[in-house]
């Protein structure tokens, strides 16, 4: 992580954030821009990793900044994975939400096994409804 840079609401385009879901692995809906500029625009916390100008990383939340924070995307581009940067993503948003804040997150299945080893507690009193699309 030697020439990586780490940057807090530091404005994306679409475009970048379409690229990391893409290489990520992360199932969102990379082809919509329109979508994700809503995401963007709509996010009360982005937290972004940089490689030479690079996005490669991105920790996007939507938070009250009070009581609760809902981390509703983590994504590192593939290339870049297992190098600690959603590590440190997640240590961001931490750092900018708080102590008085919970972290809450909804797991992909083939991430079940990840979040714990950051430091996530699993829960089981959840409840979704799920969206339509």
């Amino acid at each position: 992580m030697n020439n990586m840079e780490f940057k807090v609401d530091k404005k994306i385009t679409p475009e970048e954030l379409s690229s990391v879901f893409r290489t990520s692995g992360i199932r969102r809906p990379y082809e919509d821009l329109p979508r994700l500029e809503r995401m963007i625009e709509n996010a009360g916390l982005l937290v972004t990793a940089w490689d030479q100008g690079k996005l490669i990383g991105v920790a996007r939340a939507v938070t009250d900044f009070s009581y609760c924070c809902y981390l509703s995307d983590l994504a590192v581009d593939q290339e870049y994975q297992h190098k600690g940067i959603g590590r440190q993503l997640v240590r961001l948003v931490q750092e900018q939400i708080g102590e008085e804040v919970t972290l809450l997150l909804l797991a992909s299945p083939i991430a079940m096994d990840y979040y714990p080893h950051i430091g996530f507690d699993k829960v089981n009193n959840g409840y979704i409804i799920p969206r339509k699309r």
